[in-house]
């Protein structure tokens, strides 16, 4: 039984494969040219030559030992006249219709026709008609990107002859030179670099008309030359431009949307930043509507939508207004877009100044204000705008956004309906408290905490009775902080409930330690500030039990300070904290006293003991030629008041001996402030206390 070879492991298979190949690619040539050859020169060559893989008798290599059958045998090679060669087959090899090695028969393909050869006339002929008959535009260029031979279409796409674009520079017809991107990309595929180039360009039709063309530009194999191949995509990208555009703008509005913005915004930052003749710098007003959330509630989402809409169309024409003054770079470096909900955003690309970002900020708010009509429905809105202006060299989308988004905020803050600045120490100062207020949790449990104590002294006689313990942060990074930088950063975040414990069980030690160490003196109490949210949010009275029984401190040396905001008008629950630790001996003081808007008769079914009036009150005493009897008159009738309900008065903010003296003779119990003593660390308090020291004296 004779072997045969399979299609797929001949050497004709393999030969017809490449010049399929070939074929496919548009590549009008085939192997046997000599190299270097141009490609007119090849494609005009009527006789086939003789060049082949072969050995020196022509023939390719030995078959195996069984040999190819004749249907699956490879081709001869032709003679050196072009016809071809006929005689003896190799050895072991049948012939087309008798056994092997039959003389006088001519070779035959795998089909059972004659076999002209790779490199014949007709092979040639093939290729060419394909090249010439290809729909799409197809040109073969050397390494230098001009063009060895094109094909009609590409001739009708460029609006020339074929044969006049011979020579012709490929990137000037389709327009691959405009960008310096894809210009470089090219390059590497003409000098071998890389192995493919494709990319959309837009391409001008000879009849004038315009049409979006992807181009193709691949090496041919085993050839010193590269292809070029354009597929008209008109369609699809108008398609494509079309889902965009859906994509990429709100419905309501027809603005672009937050991604377009986003992408615009970058795409700004980076021209900007590398563009010879421009500003280099960038503006954006970041807007939101006062209230509209008011509009969907009460008058429904369709109206809502309608203002959305009619307030897009008055941002759209402040914007142009402002282009059509040549205040924006040739009417086009603006973009208005919707961001979500009623969040606006005006980007201003090349922006000449922030003089120029608060005009377009003023002309918004300006039409805003105008009342809207809408199906029947007549409604004012306003505005609040954060404006940011700056160098787009270091300046990234989100960085922007951040301060846009800052600005905007304060500007709420300071009343709405305004445009606010973005200013970089008010931004520093933010950015530090959202330091601190990230950090007082972590820091509570690193003893980053400690406490210092003031003395409140008795107007009396001058001894010191009791002290205050005030909080400092020790911080790693701004050194130490004073409790105005980081308690109202602890009550909003609610770390204040564990600072609170832990002051609170601190000085309740330190006042227990003082009580041991002076057993027969009369013993000093320990005031500590507590935090409405610490009644809301703990068991206060809970913790004020179990750290005077963990510490021995008696009730009594106890006062807790609470702020007059806090303490008047409570109700329910804080009130019931309140008489739990009158009734347990816990001393209660309203600290601030005099600062609110009180209901003074209130005080009466308060369980306080203590009133703590107001450094303000006390400022007035300053002057002793020019005192103001306001203050004096102010003070006195609160002292007889809180004396005639049963209570004590301490005057806060001491720093003279006439402003004491004046308080003395006006009936205040006790004073504090730095006529006495600065807070000072506790042991200090001890030497003050052991030494006998008179602290008003």
């Amino acid at each position: 039984m004779i072997a045969t070879l399979s299609s797929a492991d001949s050497p004709l298979h393999h030969e017809t494969s490449a010049m399929r190949e070939r074929a496919v690619s548009g590549y009008p040539g085939g192997t046997g040219r000599a190299p270097g050859t141009t490609l007119s020169a090849v494609t005009e060559r009527k006789e086939p030559t003789n060049e082949s893989d072969g050995g020196p008798d022509g023939a390719s290599d030995p078959a195996p030992a069984d040999g190819p059958t004749a249907a699956d045998g490879p081709a001869r090679p032709a003679a050196a006249d072009g016809h071809p060669r006929t005689g003896e087959p190799r050895p072991g090899t049948p012939g087309p219709s008798g056994p092997p090695g039959a003389p006088g028969e001519p070779r035959t393909g795998v089909r059972g026709e004659p076999d002209a050869g790779d490199g014949s006339a007709a092979s040639l002929r093939d290729y060419r008609a394909a090249f010439r008959a290809a729909r799409a535009p197809l040109a073969v260029l050397n390494r230098d990107g001009l063009v060895l031979a094109a094909n009609p279409a590409f001739g009708e796409l460029v609006g020339a002859a074929p044969d006049d674009l011979v020579a012709a520079t490929a990137a000037d017809l389709t327009e691959l030179g405009t960008d310096p991107r894809i210009w470089a990309a090219y390059r590497e595929v003409l000098r071998g670099h890389s192995e493919r180039l494709r990319c959309t360009r837009r391409l001008k039709h000879p009849d004038g008309q315009f049409l979006w063309a992807e181009v193709t530009v691949e090496p041919l194999p085993d050839e010193d030359c590269v292809l070029l191949s354009v597929a008209d995509i008109s369609d699809r990208h108008d398609l494509l431009a079309r889902l965009r555009h859906l994509q990429m703008h709100d419905p309501v509005t027809r603005l672009p949307n937050r991604a377009l913005f986003f992408e615009r915004l970058a795409g700004a930052l980076e021209s900007a930043a590398f563009e010879q003749h421009g500003t280099g710098r960038v503006g954006l007003c970041y807007l939101d509507l006062d209230g509209f959330k008011a509009v969907n509630d009460t008058l429904g989402h369709r109206v809502g939508d309608r203002l959305l809409s009619a307030v897009a169309q008055r941002l759209t024409h402040c914007a142009e207004s402002l282009a059509e003054r040549g205040a924006v770079r040739g009417g086009s470096g603006h973009l208005v877009a919707r961001l979500g909900g009623d969040e606006f955003a005006l980007l201003v690309e090349d922006s000449a100044g922030t003089e120029q970002l608060a005009e377009l900020a003023q002309r918004v708010l300006d039409a805003l204000q105008r009342p809207f009509d809408l199906a029947g429905q007549r409604l004012s809105v306003s505005a609040s705008i954060g404006v940011v202006e700056r160098a787009a060299t270091g300046t990234t989308a989100t960085g922007l956004m951040q301060a846009a988004d800052t600005t905007l905020y304060w500007a709420k803050e300071d009343g709405k309906a305004r445009w606010t600045l973005f200013d970089p120490e008010r931004n520093a100062h933010r950015m530090t408290r959202q330091a601190l207020s990230s950090t007082l949790r972590p820091a509570v449990d690193r003893g980053e905490f400690t406490l210092e104590y003031q003395p409140l002294v008795g107007l009396g006689d001058g001894r010191a009775q009791g002290v205050e313990a005030l909080v400092r942060w020790r911080h790693p990074q701004f050194g130490t902080l004073s409790p105005n930088r980081f308690i109202g950063l602890a009550e909003e975040n609610g770390s204040i409930v564990e600072l609170g414990r832990w002051v609170l069980a601190r000085a309740c030690h330190q006042a227990r330690a003082w009580q041991l160490a002076r057993p027969g003196a009369e013993p000093l109490f320990v005031s500590v500030n507590v935090a409405v949210r610490q009644v809301w949010d703990s068991d206060l009275v809970a913790d004020v039990a179990g750290i005077l029984a963990e510490t021995g401190l008696p009730p009594a040396l106890l006062q807790l300070e609470l702020t007059e905001s806090a303490v008047m008008g409570s109700a329910g629950r804080p009130l019931q904290a309140l008489q739990a630790l009158s009734e347990m001996g816990v001393r209660i003081a309203i600290d601030d006293f005099g600062t609110g808007y009180s209901n003074l008769a209130y005080l009466s079914r308060l369980p306080v003991s203590v009133l703590k009036l107001d450094g303000s009150f006390v400022r007035g005493f300053r002057s002793q030629e020019h005192p103001n009897p306001a203050d004096e008159t102010i003070v006195e009738a609160l002292v007889s008041l809180a004396h005639r309900l049963g209570l004590t008065v301490t005057a806060e903010c001491v720093e003279s001996a006439e402003q004491a003296e004046r308080l003395r003779r006006i009936g205040c119990d006790t004073g504090q402030g730095w006529l006495y003593s600065r807070p000072v660390p506790p042991d200090r308090v001890c030497d003050l206390i052991g030494a006998g020291r008179e602290t008003g004296a």
